[in-house]
């Protein structure tokens, strides 16, 4: 299969169409406009300075079903003792921040750029792309964000300065988001981390199937700590 040059058209090439490894297209923009087409159609950007934009949908999935989410023994006091305070919006240019700079297992530099971060800060400002913040003591410790369409949420990274931070901030968002009737969140390609809190691989025509079907569910735009306060509170 061949790897696809995209220019200012606004269109990819199906998934289904994308190399061994995933890759599918290089090249295009990271314009709020095509960032969001990608994600409704499956595909995601993921490459390193001094590359083009290199869009990816690879195969097998790696997804987490909200229902299916693993909480282990360990966990279940941290969470119980509220030992991190968590929230959702109030720091998003910090996590991205953090998740550019922390340390990943067996890559020497990080794929978010600075072409990236004004990209998802845009789609942040516009209430498609949230963070969760996990807090001890005041102080920043662990996060996430990603991009939400419909009733999925497309996880993109997260980082950790304490012990379980990451991990009580996302079973924070799941419990949440399950709630709220979502029923897919998109984590790429498969990690130990997630894989240990029930995320699984999927054949990528499942993912897709999933994803045609979400394009007709609502999408909460804005603020999420506000609206979740504000569901609380009616």
């Amino acid at each position: 299969m061949a790897v696809y040059a995209l220019d200012e058209n606004l269109v990819f090439p199906l998934p289904q169409e994308a190399e061994h490894d995933g890759l599918l297209a290089f090249g295009g923009d990271l314009s709020p406009e095509r960032l969001i087409l990608a994600y409704m159609l499956g595909i995601f950007p993921w490459y390193s300075y001094p590359q083009p934009i290199l869009w990816w949908s690879p195969d097998p999935r790696f997804v987490l079903y909200p229902d299916e989410l693993k909480v282990s023994k360990s966990m279940r006091p941290i969470l119980n003792q509220n030992r991190f305070h968590i929230t959702y919006d109030q720091a998003f240019s910090s996590v991205i921040d953090n998740c550019k700079t922390a340390p990943r297992k067996g890559q020497d530099g990080t794929w978010i750029t600075a072409e990236m971060r004004e990209a998802y800060e845009e789609l942040h400002r516009r209430g498609l792309a949230h963070s969760v913040e996990a807090w001890q003591e005041g102080k920043l410790v662990g996060g996430l964000y990603g991009v939400s369409l419909g009733r999925c949420f497309f996880g993109e990274s997260m980082f950790s300065h304490a012990s379980n931070a990451s991990k009580a901030a996302f079973i924070t968002l799941v419990r949440e988001l399950t709630e709220e009737g979502f029923d897919l969140i998109d984590c790429q390609v498969y990690t130990d981390h997630l894989a240990s809190l029930g995320a699984k691989e999927i054949p990528r025509e499942d993912f897709l199937h999933h994803l045609s079907k979400n394009e007709e569910k609502p999408t909460i735009l804005g603020n999420w700590g506000e609206y979740f306060k504000r569901l609380k509170s009616d």
